[in-house]
């Protein structure tokens, strides 16, 4: 029998009802065995997420100050999902040492490990399932990154007897042998790991969205759903802001050949997005660009030189500058007499006039200018190294809508576009390039 593993996000984890449409969904398929759950999250907009009050009752506890008024609202939540489940279950004895470890400083990451530990514990036991601890089973490395060749081997051999298993996502087991967690959104991590550790035939990621969206719904309406997308174009989208998935998640089942499947726990029918290998030979989007994406807050530094490319270095001792302040390149296009590089505005930190004055003092240049208010939009698909004209039509699109563009790259691979625009324009051309690659196809 393949195997799958399957994560749920703190949203479809907040509260009774949404834990008994996700059992619903693992029992509905026997190839779901191992689940990864989050802590529980908001029930609506104006809620408080189980990680954020176990953040906050830990804080009192660091300062000497009584938290027995916090903990006891974390309980109270825990037991309204116990009671909405119908189970006889308790968690007294869980709460009373987590009460004890805080009165020791068992730190920060301890703290935040407890709703999904916690949360671990109940669905366990509504499902039926046996539960296994994070704690044991995956492992950091002295320098915080994850010991991946302990983790596997522990981890397979734990599952390797058990039909069925809970293993709480976002933590494990620090080289001080306490608890550690990953970054924010790490039960995606785990859910990765776990599916490459037993070699999953799929890792299903269950969240409250039916996928990722060709674009941002804050800015384009009811955007198309992605249904294929490779873990490379994933990548390209995820670092340009669409953020659906932790992106450390993408690898370990990335390594393995594993695909993911983004799900909906709200319409479970609906297929999500499918998250395949490069080498893939599945369909290709209907719309030629897979995605778009971008993010603001970007500063331009605009260098011309007369006969540029004869001088040797000229581009590496205008990098070294930016180097030496370790301020990371986003691009860099050029041409004979002029070089432009792009930098994250927040890099710069104040900096403008010292790194201007440095790269006078490097390379003379016959003028330089600088541009903040600087957005980059980042059109991918593997499609696009199959069609003529994507690039005409991106400029098309922005140039009927009145929109400069500031800067335009390409890759070798064909891969992706990216254009810079001011930030004023951001939003609209998103929705200019939107419309011409698949409203003006659908």
């Amino acid at each position: 029998m393949a195997t799958k593993v399957v994560k749920f996000g703190g949203s479809s984890l907040a509260d009774a009802k949404q834990i008994q449409k996700a059992a619903a969904i693992i029992k509905a398929d026997p190839e779901r065995r191992y689940v990864v759950p989050s802590a529980p999250g908001k029930r609506f907009s104006d809620d408080i997420k189980v990680t954020d009050m176990l953040y906050t009752c830990y804080d009192l506890a660091e300062q000497g100050l009584d938290f027995s008024d916090a903990l006891d609202a974390i309980q109270a939540r825990y037991n309204d999902i116990i009671s909405g489940l119908g189970m006889d279950f308790s968690l007294q004895a869980e709460f009373s040492e987590i009460a004890e470890n805080f009165k020791k400083r068992a730190g920060k990451d301890y703290a935040a490990s407890r709703g999904e530990y916690l949360n671990g514990k109940v669905i366990a036991a509504y499902l039926g399932f046996p539960f296994v601890d994070a704690a044991e089973v995956i492992f950091f490395q002295p320098d915080g990154s994850l010991n991946d060749e302990k983790t596997e081997k522990v981890l397979r051999e734990r599952l390797s007897g058990l039909e069925n298993a809970v293993i709480p996502g976002f933590y494990g087991c620090g080289a001080d042998g306490y608890v550690k967690t990953f970054s924010r959104g790490g039960s995606d991590v785990t859910g990765s790991i776990v599916a490459g550790a037993v070699k999953a035939s799929l890792y299903e990621n269950w969240t409250d969205v039916s996928g990722f969206l060709v674009a941002d719904p804050r800015i384009v309406d009811d955007p198309a759903v992605i249904r294929t997308i490779t873990y490379t174009e994933l990548r390209e989208l995820s670092y340009m802001g669409a953020s659906v998935l932790h992106e450390a998640a993408i690898f370990p089942v990335r390594s393995a050949g594993i695909p993911i499947n983004i799900r909906n726990t709200n319409a479970p029918d609906e297929p999500g997005t499918m998250i395949v290998p490069d080498s893939t030979d599945e369909e290709l989007s209907a719309y030629t660009i897979t995605g778009i994406a971008g993010k603001k807050d970007f500063t331009s530094i605009n260098i011309h030189k007369d006969l540029m490319n004869s001088q040797i270095g000229f581009c590496r001792d205008v990098l070294n500058v930016l180097s030496e302040h370790r301020i990371p390149l986003e691009h860099m296009p050029s041409s004979i007499d002029s070089m432009t590089v792009i930098v994250d505005s927040a890099h710069l930190n104040g900096l403008e006039d010292e790194i201007r004055t440095e790269i006078i003092k490097a390379v003379q240049p016959d003028s330089i200018e600088t541009e903040d208010g600087i957005a980059l939009i980042a059109v991918v698909g593997r499609g696009m190294c199959r069609t003529r004209g994507v690039a005409a039509r991106i400029f098309a699109a922005l140039a009927h809508a009145h929109i400069n563009v500031r800067m335009i790259d390409q890759g070798s691979s064909e891969l992706n576009v990216i254009v810079a625009v001011k930030e004023t324009d951001f939003e609209q051309a998103i929705r200019c390039i939107y419309e011409m690659f698949v409203n003006s196809v659908a």
